[in-house]
């Protein structure tokens, strides 16, 4: 019988949860075929048979966490795979067909058992002096053993059983109400609804996203400053390029291209945004690997588009709806989401006016996009046009991040954005 365990994943990612199992128990696999998917932090990853043969055993079920390394399933490299559905019919079978085996101890039982148990006190039990003496010292009263024997005469280790089953039953019994009390002590409002509700148990990624976003608010000085993006520009040259943009390369020309780029220039100009901390050091980043985030169904994920300031905007384009693709069908890999410098969040397509974005960590930046509204604005001669106008928020950790610094790097986006044609020229 060979052992499945969880393999190493990552070197970030410790545990997961069995989503589902992808055979069943008495299945025939090969070496190397999925059998079951494992939900971690960041991505859902299959977890694949290391031997051929028969999968004779779940140790873990679906929604169970388990630990790299941990034994979740058996495999029989001898065993024949079996057809459940016969196999059933064939234990009921059995099991309505006592053997002759089975019926003359039956009749054996019976003939030896002088008179059924009386109920209560009044039964009459037989058990030894050794047995009485040690159901007194536990406090077990003999009237209340189950015999195991076939006669009915009690024995010390059913005594011992019952006493075991006793103090297993208090412990849970314990360990419940203290649970409870903690419930009722930190969230004492569950117990207060007197209306139909529904509990939903959070999926490891929801709770991971949970648990890293109150981790960026308690462990860095985040901070966001906001400006106002005048997106004529931008729309102009997208609407005028767009037919040809597509034609030549195959892909959309949208709005995230421009950011990516804008987003690119900026940190160069401001690199302490470009950065992590780690321990006592600032670690400069010389690369710009650029988070882009994907609403899933599963909730947040944040593919990184590699080497953003090397690729044209069709570059980024097809990388961001590759990576987006992959997202919504579930196949990001580990990859597709560790490494990236600074991240971009793009609440607009939902609706969002006005958003402060919480880091990325242990990035320091990450900016916010927000929904194209027309606006009427100020213009340089006084007078008065109605513009597309986007609010911008940067969120930054003020840790090593200036609000100077912060600030300057949001006017120069908005620059960059509001005088795109300099972004073509540099891409």
């Amino acid at each position: 019988m060979k052992e499945i365990k969880v393999p190493e994943l990552a070197e970030s990612i410790t545990e997961g949860t069995i989503a589902e199992w992808l055979v069943s128990e008495g299945d025939a696999v090969e070496k190397g075929d999925p059998i079951c998917e494992l939900e971690t932090d960041k991505v859902n990853v299959e977890v694949n048979a290391e031997y051929a043969g028969v999968l004779k055993e779940f140790v873990k079920n679906a929604g169970d966490d388990v630990e790299v390394g941990e034994v979740i399933a058996k495999i029989d490299e001898n065993g024949e795979a079996v057809d459940t559905k016969e196999e059933s019919k064939s234990e009921d079978s059995e099991a309505t067909a006592p053997s002759k085996e089975e019926k003359q101890a039956t009749d054996n039982n019976e003939a030896s058992t002088p008179e059924p148990k009386k109920s209560g006190k009044e039964q009459k039990v037989v058990a030894s002096p050794a047995t009485r003496k040690r159901a007194r010292e536990l406090g077990i009263d003999l009237n209340d053993v189950v015999p195991t024997d076939p006669l009915g005469r009690i024995r010390p280790e059913d005594v011992e059983h019952l006493s075991d089953a006793l103090k297993a039953e208090k412990q849970k019994q314990a360990s419940s109400d203290s649970k409870s009390k903690q419930q009722i002590s930190t969230n004492s409002s569950q117990q207060e609804f007197d209306k139909p509700v529904e509990r939903v148990k959070m999926t490891r990624r929801r709770q991971t996203i949970a648990n890293r976003l109150v981790e960026a608010q308690h462990t860095a000085a985040m901070l966001t400053t906001f400006n106002e993006v005048d997106m004529t520009a931008v729309m102009k040259l997208r609407s005028e390029r767009k037919d040809k943009f597509l034609e030549k390369h195959d892909v959309k020309l949208g709005f995230m291209s421009f950011f990516t780029k804008a987003v690119v220039g900026a940190l160069k100009e401001f690199p302490y945004i470009n950065a992590e901390i780690q321990e006592n050091e600032i670690v400069l980043k010389k690369f710009y690997d650029i988070g882009i985030a994907v609403s899933t169904d599963d909730g947040l994920v944040v593919p990184v588009v590699r080497d953003a300031d090397r690729l044209d905007f069709a570059g980024i384009e097809s990388e961001i709806g590759r990576l987006g693709a992959k997202a919504k069908n579930k196949e990001l890999q580990i990859s597709d989401l560790q490494g990236g410098s600074f991240t971009i969040t793009n609440g607009g397509i939902f609706g969002s006016l006005l958003s402060t974005p919480i880091l990325n960590t242990p990035q320091v930046g990450i900016l916010g996009m927000h929904s194209i509204k027309k606006r009427a604005v100020v213009m340089p001669d006084d007078s008065i046009e109605v513009r597309p106008m986007m609010y911008i928020a940067l969120s930054y950790d003020h840790r090593i991040v200036d609000g100077k610094d912060a600030v300057q790097f949001l006017v120069r986006i908005k620059q960059l954005l509001e005088d795109p044609y300099d972004l073509l020229l540099e891409g």
